[in-house]
């Protein structure tokens, strides 16, 4: 440009004015080495972290190849033998399920082979012990495959126990007493069960194995989500599953010892057979009927006397004054009858009782125990066996519509509890002979035919109260006992209800009366529980024609219902609405107990509400215990369970029934 110097940028021609001085050739080497210098250090330091880097490949690659190789793999060929041994367990337990003993002691050999296969596939991954966190559900998987063979064991030597005895015991299989005539197999069995009762403790003591082996499985390992929440809720149903079969055969141990002498080997036993009608609802399941003395010699059922039991009730003399609730609901009963010496709801203090004022009878017979039967018990038989004819009468469970219910029940009140004037002591014993028929079919019939179902269908009615034992024999008690099979009212941690009723009016208004149970639960921030129960009563039928003089058979008539609430001890009665009388607080079997009394007429409805304080608060995060006790001879109550009116449980009550709440 024109007035300024052109200026040249470059330096090697023409150094700018501003300039540095120019720097010596040596310098400019100088620092050329320096730069080089440099550029080693830096290449250096990248060479350090290549390394590194190969390192952290080498790492990878090593997981990798393990994954695949050390866990992959192996879990793979566990997985793949596991699954075999599911398989076969499946067919193990359809085996038992269709009572199938000779297949289902095939299969559990043929589970357990496979099981040690698996256990062996598993054992060879043991070095994942001692790596962080895969050593979690590699310990959990050692501990169920463990616990797995041990339940094996158990249920192998079950199986294998009761082999000989498929055929007396109606299952499939060929057992070793096939010969002679169905009672002989039966003595040639119970005289022979002796050898295998000690069988009980191996099996105890393989199920305590299985206890501790699953007891070790934390199933906190587990997320609470997806097919975590899966292995959570299994463990969990795993534990409690192993809980109760320790302690059935823990408690049944006492019974299962004492089987031989029970069933009157190698000495005979007498038994006194009540039967309850459970539609004249008493405490402990219905009012006493009649009466018989059975005989058992080696298994062998002999019935020695079958009767009413106002007859027996006749020879005691010098009654006591009747008991304040009889005096004050049952109409013109002043004295206490052997008849009505059930009203405890715990069926050993009922029978305490009972066998006191017995042995002053006139007929009284020293007897073993006391086993009370009621009319569900009696259907439920029947429908396996069909009719049956005693006395010359033939008894059926189809409908009858006079009474809307079996035409056995309808035919045995007909017989027996014909209203009349006084007191009959001519009635006969028809309910023994009945029961005797029942079982002389079963006994003239094929084993394969009747008993297997017979045995099963002992066995609900047993755990639905239709059927109770009182012994003598102190271990067989606790065994009875154990089973929940002897009626007690039981100690509970928590909250605890049974509802028991009695029917005051002599007549069978529990044919047709429905009962409803509301249990409603009320939380305050400071863990006090306030339950509202309510019970709404039912009955859709006519009255029957109840006069005397035209001799008809009075079925539904007034239900009067003298109830007791069995709570936890200690809670406070709050309000009651229902009760014809004002209801009273008191302490029976460890309870306390609201006492009252209500009337529920044909073709009418009822409704009774208590509520009440239970005595202990609920901590936070809690859970809330509740043992619902049925009581003997009710059938299908509803049950439902809610908090502030939102529905937690809905269910029939056909036996004792523990829940676990969750209040909060």
């Amino acid at each position: 440009m024109d007035g300024l110097e052109k200026i040249d940028f470059n330096l090697e021609k023409q150094p700018s004015k501003t300039a540095t001085p120019s720097v010596s050739s040596a310098k400019v080497d100088q620092v050329n080495t320096q730069m080089k210098r440099r550029k080693v250090n830096f290449d250096f330091k990248k060479f350090l972290k290549s390394r590194k880097v190969v390192a952290v490949l080498l790492i990878f690659v090593f997981l990798v190849l393990f994954g695949i190789f050390g866990v992959y793999l192996p879990a793979r060929k566990v997985y793949n033998s596991a699954k075999i041994t599911y398989k076969d367990a499946q067919a193990a337990k359809w085996a038992l399920s269709t009572q199938d003993v000779s297949l289902a002691s095939d299969q559990l050999a043929k589970t357990k082979q496979d099981l040690s296969v698996t256990q062996k596939d598993l054992s060879a991954m043991g070095y994942l012990r001692f790596v962080p966190i895969v050593n979690w559900y590699y310990n959990d998987a050692y501990h169920l495959v463990a616990a797995g063979e041990h339940g094996l064991n158990a249920a192998i030597i079950l199986v294998d126990s009761i082999k000989p005895y498929a055929d007396v015991l109606g299952l499939k299989g060929q057992g070793s007493f096939v010969g002679g005539s169905a009672q002989q197999r039966i003595e040639t069995a119970v005289k022979t069960i002796g050898k295998i009762t000690p069988k009980i403790d191996e099996i105890s003591s393989e199920l305590a194995i299985v206890r501790s082996e699953i007891d070790q499985v934390n199933p906190n390992h587990y997320p609470s989500i997806s097919y975590g929440k899966k292995a959570r809720d299994t463990i969990a149903s795993l534990r409690s599953l192993t809980d109760e079969s320790v302690n059935l055969i823990t408690s049944a141990k006492p019974l299962i010892k004492t089987l031989p002498s029970i069933l009157g080997e190698p000495d005979q036993k007498k038994y006194l057979i009540l039967f309850q009608n459970d539609k004249e609802l008493r405490p402990t399941g219905g009012f006493i009927t009649a009466y018989a003395i059975f005989r058992l010699n080696s298994g062998v059922v002999h019935v020695d006397t079958s009767s009413d039991i106002y007859s027996l009730d006749a020879t005691i003399s010098n009654k006591p004054t009747a008991p304040s609730a009889i005096l004050k609901y049952l109409p013109k009963v002043y004295v206490l009858n052997l008849r009505d010496n059930n009203l405890s709801p715990d069926f050993k203090v009922s029978m305490d009782s009972f066998y006191k004022m017995y042995k002053t009878a006139g007929g009284y017979v020293p007897v073993d125990g006391i086993i009370a039967v009621d009319t569900h018990a009696l259907v439920s038989a029947m429908d396996i066996l069909g009719d049956v004819s005693a006395d010359g009468i033939n008894f059926s469970t189809k409908n009858d519509p006079r009474c809307d219910c079996p035409q056995v029940i309808y035919q045995l009140e007909s017989l027996v509890d014909q209203p009349v004037e006084g007191i009959r002591t001519d009635r006969k014993g028809i309910i023994g002979d009945l029961m005797y028929a029942i079982m002389n079919k079963a006994f003239s019939s094929s084993p394969k035919k009747y008993w297997g179902p017979l045995f099963q269908t002992m066995l609900t009615e047993m755990n639905e109260k239709h059927v109770m034992f009182y012994m003598n024999d102190i271990q067989a008690q606790k065994g009875f006992e154990g089973l929940n099979a002897a009626g007690r009212i039981v100690p509970f941690n928590g909250d605890y209800f049974t509802l028991n009723e009695a029917n005051f009016g002599g007549d069978k208004a529990n044919l047709f009366v429905s009962e409803a149970v509301t249990q409603d639960y009320s939380l305050q921030s400071d863990g006090t529980i306030v339950k509202t129960v309510t019970v709404n009563y039912k009955n859709p039928y006519a009255p029957s024609d109840c006069n005397l003089e035209r001799g008809n058979l009075c079925l539904n008539a007034d239900f009067r219902d003298w109830f007791r609430i069995y709570v936890p001890k200690g809670s406070e009665l709050i309000s009651s609405q229902g009760s014809e009388v004002k209801m009273t607080t008191s302490e029976d079997l460890g309870k306390t107990v609201f006492e009252g009394f209500l009337t529920v007429r044909p073709q009418g409805t009822a409704k009774l509400t208590v509520s009440y304080k239970l005595p202990f608060k609920l901590g936070s995060n809690s859970i809330l215990p509740l043992l619902i006790q049925k009581q003997p001879g009710t059938t299908d109550d509803d049950y439902t369970i809610t908090q502030s009116n939102r529905v937690l449980q809905q269910f029939k009550l056909n036996s004792d029934n523990s829940l676990n709440l969750n209040l909060r």
